[in-house]
């Protein structure tokens, strides 16, 4: 994160990137490449979405609403509506959305988005299982739409997601 004043950088190899741009700041990206070559760099910028873990958060004290992220985490693979969220949770549509959004932070869509990544990428990391069954699996009809969803969240296709990242 640059500043202006003050630059930072995260995680254990955050340094590096730090470091590549100080030197951009300071002396251009010609001594980059270079630098990036001397020590066996990759220059390009590094994606750090793909080690991204969605983790929901359930310590909010809303019981009802922790009771449909627990019933959600077993039933991603179904299609589901706000509508029948609302009727598994005992509320109305509206305020599910509201509630759930108050608590968690998150819009309803979005956090069964996240849940169902979370999940996938899951799959991908222990699994040989095909994308599109993964993708079906936790509840995508279109695998093309699963496709895309799946780059915006972790900056990869699921097929590189799982070359990176399988253990199998």
């Amino acid at each position: 994160i640059d500043d202006h004043d003050v630059v930072t950088a995260g995680g254990v190899m955050a340094w590096i990137d730090l470091g590549l741009h100080l030197i951009r700041l300071w002396m251009g990206p010609a001594i980059v490449s270079r630098t990036c070559k001397h020590m066996l760099i990759d220059p390009a910028s590094r994606e750090q979405r793909s080690y991204r873990s969605f983790r929901p958060p359930l310590g909010h004290g809303d019981d009802q609403i922790r009771s449909l992220q627990l019933w959600l985490e077993s039933h991603l693979s179904t299609p589901l509506t706000v509508a029948q969220l609302a009727t598994q949770a005992g509320m109305s549509t509206r305020s599910l959305q509201r509630r759930f959004h108050k608590v968690t932070g998150m819009a309803l869509r979005s956090y069964l988005q996240a849940l169902r990544i979370e999940k996938a990428k899951a799959m991908l990391e222990t699994t040989s299982l095909p994308i599109a069954q993964i993708c079906w699996n936790v509840g995508y009809q279109d695998v093309s739409a699963f496709s895309r969803l799946f780059v915006a969240q972790t900056g990869l296709t699921a097929g590189e997601y799982r070359k990176k990242f399988n253990v199998v």
